[in-house]
């Protein structure tokens, strides 16, 4: 379906009369370039965005306290473990969208299609080119003892640790996973700290050879400047699409949404959903934020192009996102902080 085909019919879906042109959106992204989305939007469908932001928990949390009387009409979040749980605690609604339906793929979408996901970070593996003449391929590689000392990574209480153990829980179960994660935490060159920009730092600090982190923190990097991730340090810095078993990709983690189980506004909020798959903000999901799109064939941009195309993990994120408690006992037996 073409940009403007879409845009033409969320412009139909919100001709009729609605309870007000106006769409609550609860969200915890946080970056500038997501004006145009929101303004976009708003010009296309003559709906004005009323945006309630803050950290995904505490959105959660409002939501949950606020009931059946929340205004919330849409809950936009960075990491789908988040929108599982806002599913499970029942402030999600099932949407019925043959848009969505055709432009999600099934495996970025809620099974009951309670949340979609709308772009992607795939959780690769950055290493000292100098220091690195072998660097690790899969995932489980990472806890090979060859890499002794020189990984950093972000702590257990970070969602990215938390899917990325709940993924492997997934695909090889708890005992495997523990085991992995046990040698992976043996390979740690320092304490779990900081960001993913900082396991970034780290590489060009010595302080560790080989760096876990999302794509967008890297692309980022290339398109402008980072402190302390200048181009110098840059072209020192490999990396790998690890792949998570011998048939499935890198691990993606998602930024996605959901319509409140109260929506007062429901049709404007699935317009909204369905205009997040769009050509349109696709693109700026892609070019704004560094991101890949959910939807294939929308360009990346000149930044994540450099990192190049991969295959993600096709796994069941709805799956994925229900091992986060076994997750998250496993970190307290292999002491990963």
């Amino acid at each position: 379906m073409t940009r403007t085909s879409i845009l033409a019919l969320l412009a139909a879906a919100t001709a009729a009369p609605v309870l007000a042109q106006e769409l609550n959106l609860y969200s915890s992204r946080h970056y500038d370039t997501d004006e145009r989305l929101y303004s976009d939007f708003e010009d296309a469908t003559g709906i004005t965005i009323n945006r309630i932001e803050g950290n995904a928990d505490e959105l959660i949390a409002r939501m949950e306290a606020e009931g059946a009387n929340s205004p919330a009409d849409v809950l936009l979040t960075v990491d789908t473990t988040r929108l599982e749980r806002a599913k499970d605690l029942g402030l999600l609604q099932p949407v019925e969208s043959e848009l969505l339906e055709e432009r999600i793929p099934a495996n970025l979408r809620d099974e009951d299609d309670e949340w979609f996901g709308f772009s992607q970070r795939a959780r690769i593996v950055f290493y000292d080119e100098d220091e690195v003449g072998n660097p690790p391929q899969t995932y489980m590689d990472l806890a090979d003892p060859q890499y002794e000392g020189m990984i950093c990574h972000r702590s257990s209480t970070n969602v990215y640790s938390q899917t990325l153990l709940s993924a492997i829980i997934e695909h090889y179960g708890e005992e495997a996973a523990a085991e992995w994660a046990q040698g992976f935490v043996d390979n740690f060159a320092r304490d779990p700290q900081g960001g993913d920009t900082d396991q970034l730092r780290g590489l060009v600090s010595g302080e560790c050879d080989i760096a876990i982190s999302n794509t967008y923190y890297f692309a980022r990097a290339i398109r402008k400047d980072v402190d302390g991730l200048g181009q110098e340090e840059l072209d020192g810095i490999g990396w790998v699409f690890p792949m998570m078993t011998d048939e499935e990709g890198a691990h993606v983690n998602l930024s996605g949404a959901g319509v409140a189980a109260n929506a007062p506004h429901y049709d404007n909020a699935v317009a909204f959903l369905e205009y997040l798959a769009s050509d349109q903000a696709q693109e700026y999901f892609a070019n704004g934020n560094d991101e890949y799109p959910a939807v294939e064939g929308v360009p990346v941009s000149e930044s994540v192009a450099t990192l190049g195309e991969f295959e993600g993990d096709t796994v069941d994120l709805s799956a994925v996102a229900q091992n986060v408690d076994a997750a998250n006992r496993i970190f307290g037996e292999v002491g990963w902080e």
